[in-house]
């Protein structure tokens, strides 16, 4: 009985954790979660150097995903998609870290209101299974999920 717990606990808790605010357990300077991504100013996009290369990365090294899917700057991520692919969502507008070509970086108001951070013409998005900062576990999942390098192309090569 105690393994059947455990074999639905751990997609639960996944799922659990994807359809929550995305918070990666910091806490703001009064106690509060913050969701990835968001500094006291905002959410901030910037570059890391990792197996793929330079890739895009939020504030906190977590990596920032593309989905094919998308086009022109509209998700096509729905709600089962939403819940393992949370979208990087901001509430004001988005900073240009290190590496960050700045002329890309733009916020686009996806179905249900949500302002999402884009690249170039990709919604950017993280991946549950990335655990720490670096890890690229998403990458090239389903050949639709790719890293986005500072250009705005996708990295297609494997993880």
């Amino acid at each position: 009985m105690h393994a059947r717990k455990a074999f639905f606990a751990i997609p639960l808790a996944l799922g659990l954790v994807a359809c929550g605010s995305g918070s990666d357990g910091a806490t703001d300077s009064a106690g509060g979660r913050k969701a990835p991504g968001r500094s006291a100013s905002g959410t901030e996009v910037t570059v890391a150097n990792v197996e793929l290369g330079s890739i895009l990365v939020d504030g906190r090294g977590r990596t920032l995903y593309a989905f094919t899917k998308d086009k022109e700057t509209t998700s096509n991520c729905a709600a089962e998609c939403i819940a393992v692919w949370p979208a990087l969502t901001t509430h004001s507008p988005a900073a240009a870290g290190k590496g960050v070509e700045r002329s890309l970086l733009r916020e686009a108001r996806q179905a249900g209101g949500a302002v999402q951070v884009t690249y170039g013409e990709w919604p950017l998005y993280y991946y549950v299974g990335d655990m720490v900062p670096g890890d690229v576990n998403g990458q090239g999942l389903d050949g639709e999920w790719f890293a986005v390098s500072p250009d705005g192309k996708l990295v297609r090569k494997p993880a």
